[in-house]
């Protein structure tokens, strides 16, 4: 049999490797194009793309459905409070700053205060006869009856409190964390030759589906200004709905770019750097407190099975001998 001489110069090893990759390049080449699409027929892959616009629409519809929803229940909510109106309203300065956290946590209706507040009334009631029974079938007729019913209102009155709390520093968070990019947005816009009224337009268009909570801010600030508001209050209330600092330094700017007639662009733009920074600054202090909140689980979890390990033998070696 005839074979040339450099096939017979090569070793085994080299022509297994050879082949070994020449079978994985062809095996990732027919899963690329598996994966890719480039196997199946046009007629298929548009047949594909109308159904992911279908998808699109469903979704659509879907998100409809859920803000129906919510409308239905805040209806029902505000029908249930409004017997209590008069019961759970609080003095004037009590209920504005209320009122204002909830505009921070995303609730803009006028009754959302008494909703909440009959909200907390309810729970109140509910903690109360919660702590009574089970301190009842607990403890009996005793001072335990008192402590548990009293823990029971006062977190049936706190808990309410909490979540309004936890929903307002998410909200801020989450307004902080996409305002570097509505910002950079609307310096394109600004520069682009758009007004201030356009460029808001665009950016709660844009900012919709990435950051819904500025696209619903912004589209607010832009309804207002359809309606005939003056801009500085519109920026002003966009900052005190909002309830974050940056926002607030923000509508302050373009209040005054606004009435001096200066650059827009130029101070969106060094708003929008310093915030980038200041988000850095922020990750880099969560990165050096992450040696500080690791000692926790090591001293916790790791260290005692290292400890079993390494000393494990020779406690084991110590009690044999001890014992012989």
């Amino acid at each position: 049999m005839f074979t040339s001489p450099l096939i017979a110069e090569l070793s085994p090893v080299f022509l297994s490797s050879l082949a070994i990759f020449i079978t994985v390049t062809l095996v990732m080449w027919v899963i690329l194009e598996k994966i890719s699409g480039g196997d199946r027929p046009n007629a298929e892959i548009r047949l594909q793309r109308l159904q992911n616009k279908k998808q699109h629409r469903d979704l659509a519809e879907l998100a409809k459905e859920n803000a129906n929803a919510k409308a239905t229940l805040t209806n029902v909510l505000e029908k249930a409070a409004s017997p209590l109106a008069d019961t759970v309203s609080g003095n004037e300065e009590e209920m504005s700053q209320l009122r204002e956290k909830l505009m921070n946590a995303g609730f803009r209706r006028e009754s959302a205060p008494v909703v909440f507040k009959s909200i907390q009334f309810a729970t109140f009631i509910l903690g109360l006869f919660a702590g009574g029974v089970f301190g009842m079938l607990s403890d009996g007729i005793s001072q335990g009856l008192v402590m548990k019913t009293a823990v029971g209102m006062i977190l049936g009155f706190m808990i309410p409190k909490l979540i309004l709390e936890q929903l307002v520093k998410s909200r801020k968070q989450k307004i902080f964390l996409g305002l570097p990019d509505a910002l950079d947005l609307m310096v394109v816009c600004v520069e682009a030759g758009l007004g201030m009224d356009q460029a808001l337009r665009k950016v709660a268009e844009e900012m919709t589906k990435s950051h819904p909570e500025i696209g619903e801010e912004f589209s607010i600030a832009n309804q207002q200004l359809q309606f005939a508001r003056p801009r500085g209050e519109v920026l002003k209330a966009l900052g005190l709905r909002s309830g974050v600092d940056d926002l607030k330094q923000l509508s302050s700017i373009l209040i005054q770019a606004d009435r001096f007639g200066s650059s827009v662009a130029a101070a969106l733009r060094v708003q929008s750097d310093a915030m980038r920074v200041k988000r850095r600054q922020i990750a880099e202090e969560k990165a050096a407190k992450t040696a500080v909140k690791m000692i926790f689980p090591l001293v916790l979890f790791i260290f005692p099975g290292i400890f079993v390990v390494l000393v494990g033998p020779a406690a084991i070696t110590m009690y044999r001998n001890m014992i012989q």
